[in-house]
């Protein structure tokens, strides 16, 4: 018994036993607003611009880790940017995904790497950096969007394997628990994803990550996220449970049919879609504006508008989708979602959370608006908008509580009791 005893705290003192822990990538969401994030763009955030991202409720920021910038000279390294970056999250409990991503100059005429020497020179790389950042919460991402444009000259899946495969064995022998997901596909492309599990990615990656871009309704998303856990689960080492990170998504106010009001609807409703789907990382894209031309969708994907006002607060001025963020995280703060209340319709969406001090409902609908009683939750309950806003209170009656369901979310706290 001492012995047993002894090695328990031999065990509970060694670092690498609370840095496993501390880095695994969840199998199942925590309590929220943890498990959401937003992309963002620089290495050196402007005066305010944290204070104001971390006020949204954003733990997790995603950005590139471009190769070129941080090997200057061939086979020498310099993080110092990303240093930087890394002292102005740890102020803020903010944790990154970082994108190993894109080429270099000395390799492989500056295309993505495809050669021995160029995936050699790519993984000893990524393998410095996970290094020099060890134990900091980093999450490793490979790549961007290979699947598209972003892989020089054109797409090749065979290219990307053999480099994810290598980038993972040189990760695995220098920082064996450093997280490291792939393969970021632009939308769940379904036959490149294969061609990454058939080519052994399952292997070395904690997580896949896709980016579930569409221009309709967010919860359609369900049903992709069950086509890739089945595709997954088919090429899984046996005894690996291997979640799905929606690791970027947005809506752009600048889409036909689109605007900052609708935005910031869907926004909430993207989030807590990827919640009651058990998606343990989910990604908001983007931080702020990319610019301001009105016939320009890609400008038009923030949480704020462009234009840094250096003095004033907020730093940047609020879109919608920045209240709804901030909405959603203040209201459902500390809660563990519970389940999705059965109202009969699948247009609609009841999410029950928990809390230390009792439950707590978001609610929407994707049709028409209209009412609905919850049978067995009874009580008077506060209400709030998506924007914030207060709304009249939500009383029960015989039937169980009363409540109209639109478009946008609405958050109640009160004495629910649902069985």
């Amino acid at each position: 018994m001492r012995l047993v005893i002894a090695l328990c705290l031999l065990l509970a003192s060694l670092p690498c036993v609370c840095l496993a822990a501390k880095q695994a990538i969840p199998l199942g969401v925590g309590n929220l607003p943890d498990s959401l994030g937003v992309n963002i763009h620089f290495t050196d955030p402007r005066p305010g611009e944290m204070e104001m991202l971390s006020e949204a409720g954003f733990k997790w920021v995603r950005m590139d880790f471009g190769w070129e910038g941080t090997e200057p000279r061939k086979g020498k390294y310099n993080f110092a940017a990303y240093d930087r970056l890394m002292a102005a999250l740890d102020q803020h409990h903010i944790r990154p995904i970082f994108i190993l991503d894109y080429s270099n100059r000395f390799y492989d005429d500056g295309l993505s790497p495809h050669s021995d020497e160029g995936r050699k020179a790519f993984a000893k790389w990524a393998a410095a950096a996970a290094t020099h950042f060890k134990g900091r919460g980093v999450v490793w991402e490979m790549y961007n969007e290979p699947n598209i444009q972003f892989w020089k000259p054109k797409p090749n899946a065979d290219d990307y394997v053999k480099l994810a495969l290598a980038a993972g064995r040189a990760l695995r022998e220098a920082m064996p628990r450093e997280p490291y997901i792939g393969p970021a596909s632009s939308t769940v492309d379904f036959k490149f994803l294969e061609a990454c599990f058939k080519g052994g990615c399952l292997e070395y990656w904690s997580a896949v990550s896709v980016h579930p871009y569409r221009q309709k309704n967010p919860e359609t998303v369900a049903a992709d996220y069950q086509k890739l856990r089945d595709l997954i689960a088919k090429y899984a080492p046996a005894g690996k449970n291997i979640p799905i990170v929606s690791g970027e998504w947005g809506y752009s106010s600048g889409w036909k049919k689109f605007d900052e009001t609708l935005q910031g609807k869907y926004l909430p409703r993207e989030l807590l879609t990827n919640v009651a789907n058990g998606i343990p990382i989910s990604i908001w894209y983007d931080w702020h504006d990319d610019g301001t031309n009105p016939k320009e969708p890609e400008h038009h994907f923030g949480t704020v508008h462009p234009e840094y006002r250096q003095g004033q607060e907020p730093v940047y001025e609020p879109k919608p989708a920045y209240f709804a963020m901030k909405t959603l995280s203040a209201s459902l703060a500390g809660c563990k979602f519970i389940k999705r209340v059965d109202s009969g319709s699948d247009a609609d969406w009841v999410l029950v959370f928990q809390s230390e001090t009792g439950q707590r409902l978001a609610a929407w609908t994707t049709g028409d608006a209209h009412e609905i009683a919850i049978p067995d939750v009874h009580g008077t309950f506060s209400s709030r908008a998506w924007t914030g806003d207060t709304l009249p209170e939500v009383k029960s009656d015989g039937s169980g509580l009363r409540l109209r369901l639109t478009d946008a979310p609405q958050y109640l706290n009160g004495p629910v009791n649902s069985r």
